[in-house]
């Protein structure tokens, strides 16, 4: 029996190893009892709603088959699934739940893991993903399920008929109000897209194209492989787009991960932006060029030039545990400008409580366009107000009988990370120690395997350099 967990973005496993037809059809039944439940419960936000769900899938492996079998399951106990008509981003599965006013949606997708990976995400009524209080009731329905060596009886593989959508007009027009086209058009700009062989094709292409950019245009084919490695859009993997924009044939460039949820942005000298420099560019732009308001919010280990920003503007802060359904669930319950990580993810008030590549992507070729600089160049004028940041994130291997014994230690406290003195310990998600001016170390174990992933914040690159001597130091001692 495979051990389904459900993580920060769904169930991920190897396809034809634990993530099988038999596997999804598991999931999807331990969905549909759930939402049978909800739908019977007078106290629900879904009680009396018409028992529609929407199903997505990715570019990977047999998705549109896996996605039938959960359409298959979900007819099977009364439910009505509709389908995508094609791969669907994962930003337009949120926004279609919504818009349809669906129970949730399901999408086959392992986002920008490599090609040998699947997933299934549970999304709820809002778009946002499935909280823990959610996904523990349905972990605890298929290992019962499992106990009872549940099996059910479908049709042949990839057969089974189910109503399809098209989601795309009504996602462009919700694009189209969030986002200034005529600034881009007047701005004529020459961008460089990769859309990595996912679904983002058709959609960032063709939204820029609306918009009256030039483009080059990269990798706009489905393909399971990606290319031969996973479809997430950083530096190393957008060598053709950083080689167009120092060949001055493109003046930005934009890509878009394997489901369209994260971005990867690429500066004018070629230089790859880091998401965590793009959330606080975007929250800049959104308030001093749009005039937006409200609040900001981040998860524990993104960078605190976001925080300068906001301090600067006047924007207050929140802070939130790893993974978008936190962000997302604060972006429900008050007006927050822009909400974000330093994984590649961002929504902006308005819209979903889901991570959008596509609208981080085009808000970026809109700040471009509104002040005729570089994205480097606006930074530079932040942080002549501000100081500059350098961040890093780095995977320590630990011996893993020595995993539980490092938790301990961290747990309690450190009075110093190498020379710097802790001055605050924070415990919101993992282990976070702010040090003087601003600079701090994060500490998250891994679920799956013997790893600690360290977050860095400095505020010189010696600082920078120190700290991530001091950190390994730490565990690795």
């Amino acid at each position: 029996m495979t051990n389904i967990k459900f993580g920060t973005a769904g169930w991920r496993a190897l396809i034809a190893k634990e993530f099988t037809f038999e596997n999804v059809r598991l999931c999807a039944q331990g969905v549909a009892d759930y939402l049978k439940a909800e739908l019977a419960n007078p106290k629900s936000a879904i009680h009396g709603r018409k028992p529609e769900v929407v199903i997505a899938y990715d570019c990977r492996f047999l998705g549109r088959e896996f996605a039938l079998a959960v359409a298959e399951v979900f007819t099977a106990n009364g439910l009505k699934p509709v389908l995508g008509d094609r791969d669907m981003p994962t930003p337009v599965l949120a926004f279609t739940i919504r818009k349809r006013k669906a129970l949730g949606g399901i999408n086959i997708t392992a986002s920008h893991n490599p090609p040998e990976y699947s997933g299934f995400k549970f999304s709820v009524y809002n778009g946002a993903g499935a909280p823990p209080e959610v996904t523990k009731q349905i972990e605890a329905t298929i290992a019962k399920l499992q106990k009872a060596n549940w099996t059910f009886k479908s049709v042949i593989t990839g057969t089974f008929q189910c109503p399809t959508i098209n989601p795309q007009p009504d996602y462009f027009k919700q694009i189209h109000k969030l986002v200034d086209f005529a600034t881009i058009k007047k701005a004529k700009l020459k961008i460089a897209v990769d859309v990595m062989y996912g679904c983002g094709r058709g959609y960032l292409d063709t939204l820029l194209k609306e918009a009256g950019a030039q483009l080059t245009v990269f990798h706009d084919t489905p393909n399971p492989l990606f290319g031969g490695h996973p479809p997430e859009p950083s530096a190393e993997h957008l060598p053709d787009v950083i080689k167009t924009i120092r060949t001055g044939k493109a003046q930005l460039g934009l890509s878009t991960d394997g489901d369209a949820d994260r971005f990867g942005i690429v500066d004018k000298d070629g230089t790859f932006m880091t998401p965590n420099q793009v959330l606080a560019l975007t929250l800049y732009h959104l308030k001093k060029n749009r005039g937006w308001t409200g609040a900001a919010v981040r998860t524990v280990p993104t960078s605190a030039q976001v925080d300068a920003v906001a301090r600067l503007l006047g924007v207050q802060m929140h802070e939130v545990p790893v993974g978008f359904k936190y962000i997302g669930a604060l972006m429900e319950s008050e007006p927050i400008i822009v909400g974000g990580e330093e994984s590649g993810g961002l929504s902006v008030k308005g819209h979903v409580p889901e991570k959008d590549g596509i609208l981080a992507c085009l808000l970026m070729a809109e700040l471009v366009a509104t002040e005729r600089k570089s994205l480097g160049q606006i930074l530079k004028d932040i942080e002549k107000q501000t100081g500059a940041f350098f961040t890093d994130r780095i995977n320590i291997h630990v011996a893993a009988e020595k995993k539980e014994h490092l938790l301990a230690m961290l747990g309690k406290g450190l009075e110093k990370v190498g020379p710097f003195k802790v001055e605050k310990f924070i415990t919101t998600d993992g282990f976070k120690f702010l040090l003087p001016d601003f600079e701090w170390v994060a500490f998250r174990a891994s679920g799956t395997e013997p790893v600690f992933r360290c977050y860095i914040e400095a505020k010189s690159k010696k600082h920078l350099d120190e700290l991530r001597k001091a950190c390994r130091g730490l565990l690795e001692s």
